[in-house]
């Protein structure tokens, strides 16, 4: 888009250059060979031709204004900077074709993954590595008659899934009908919308990992249909961003599955207002809240944790959570972000209640919960960041089973998000390890160091 800008601004240029030329030509022809009539029809075309010029660039400027909106309803980040585009022959009736991707390489040292649950001397302890902890390639772009779409596999399954798995599979596999901006329709894999934290992109978080009560309750990738949108986007464009909304009704059993566990969906909504957006102490600033809640039915041998750890073991470690019979899951969350300048605030609290519907299964139902609280700071000219954040998350499973961890971090932005750095030290409590102090050390500590690259 830059280009198109850059272009007419030449044409423009070059046809004022032409207009000056040919005033001074005339202006040094002999009095005796000039014909005033000739002379001003030449100037008077040549006037209009620049009318139209200018004319044709407000109308590009307005029509990039908005594909620059389209851009950030998307949350693509759009460049001042025009870069060269690779070649690809579209096979269909691609409008707009992106092929990009990301890799995360992590160094991971000390009580590795203990905020997570993963306790030294437990059934899941991890020891020093360093590994890929993701690299993800993906299709994406817009289609005729109002179509979008995203085709995402990843590399690296290291996302806690399973701790062998490292073929490549798929993550996000979906198209979205965005015709009417207050109501898409999107259909295929991808994130279910519950929990802030769960659903912002792996490569906008200000901490490596997200917190133990994101990755044990959110449902996390699953197929299905949502509708979704900004209901004021056309009744009053300058408020749109003050509401939005996501309804959707998925199988509850995890991406990558062809079958549902049940006759039964898992529903989920959110709901986003934003009540600010101004100047607070002559900064840029923002304030949204959200809320989200999930309802389902499962089937015996379901893996209700998909990304985390929420079963509690003997010893005080979590593992993830599969179903023993047919249960009800019941999850609501609420969260809120406040941005001022360089400054970010960021909390969000989850519950889950997990119910037993088969009679005499033996099941104990339980209900977990926790939040965690996130500030962040940029400085030197958004180079730098610093991060504190303290969590803490009940699984619910025992009179003294909370794992609680505080969290402090140094980000370097070398080009943005799309070369960047991050340094994390985590000191985490175990208060069922303090409480039986038979299985070893109740505090732990991990030193998490992260490299991101997005192309």
């Amino acid at each position: 888009m830059p280009s198109i800008h850059c272009k007419n601004f030449s044409t423009n240029l070059l046809a004022v250059i032409l207009l000056m030329f040919a005033r001074s030509v005339m202006a040094d022809d002999p009095p005796a060979v000039k014909n005033p009539k000739d002379e001003s029809e030449r100037l008077r075309v040549l006037e209009d031709t620049v009318q139209e010029l200018k004319k044709q660039n407000e109308a590009l400027h307005k029509e990039l204004g908005q594909l620059r909106e389209r851009q950030a309803d998307l949350g693509v980040k759009s460049s001042d900077t025009p870069k060269p585009s690779p070649f690809v022959l579209p096979w269909g009736k691609e409008s707009k074709l992106v092929l990009g991707g990301f890799l995360q390489a992590n160094g991971e040292f000390g009580d590795v993954s203990a905020f997570e649950g993963r306790l030294p001397n437990g059934p899941n302890e991890i020891s020093d590595r360093i590994r890929l902890r993701r690299a993800r390639i993906h299709v994406s772009g817009d289609f005729l008659e109002n179509f979008d779409y995203k085709l995402e596999g990843d590399f690296e399954q290291g996302d806690g899934l399973s701790s062998s798995r490292t073929a490549f599979s798929a993550t996000d596999l979906f198209a979205n009908w965005h015709s009417f901006p207050e109501a898409n329709v999107k259909v295929g894999q991808y994130k279910a919308p519950f929990g802030l934290e769960q659903i912002t992109s792996d490569t906008l978080l200000y901490t490596a990992e997200r917190s133990l009560v994101t990755t044990a309750i959110t449902p996390e990738r699953q197929v299905g249909v949502q509708i979704w949108g900004k209901p004021l986007a056309t009744l009053s464009p300058e408020h749109k961003d003050l509401v939005d909304y996501a309804v959707g009704a998925f199988n509850g059993n995890g991406r990558n599955t062809i079958v549902n566990d049940n006759n039964d969906f898992m529903y989920v909504a959110r709901l986003g207002f934003q009540p600010f957006s101004g100047k607070l102490f002559g900064q840029d600033s923002k304030w949204r809240i959200g809320g989200n809640g999930l309802y389902s039915r499962d089937a015996a041998n379901v893996n209700l944790s998909q990304a985390g750890n929420l079963s509690l073991q003997p010893d005080g470690s979590l593992i993830p959570f599969s179903t023993h019979s047919a249960d009800e899951r019941i999850a609501w969350g609420v969260d809120q972000t406040l941005a001022i300048g360089p400054f970010d605030l960021i909390a969000e609290f989850m519950q889950e209640r997990i119910t037993s519907t088969a009679i005499g299964s033996g099941f104990r139902d339980f209900t977990s919960k926790g939040y965690y609280v996130q500030g962040s700071y940029f400085f030197c000219d958004r180079k730098f960041q610093v991060v504190s954040k303290w969590e803490t998350f009940d699984p619910g499973q025992a009179a003294s089973d909370d794992i609680s961890s505080i969290t402090g971090g140094l980000n370097y932005y070398i080009k943005g998000d799309n070369l960047k750095l991050m340094l994390d030290y985590v000191h985490t409590w175990s208060e069922f390890r303090k409480q039986n102090l038979r299985f070893g050390r109740d505090e732990f500590d991990e030193v998490l160091m992260r490299f991101q690259l997005l192309f």
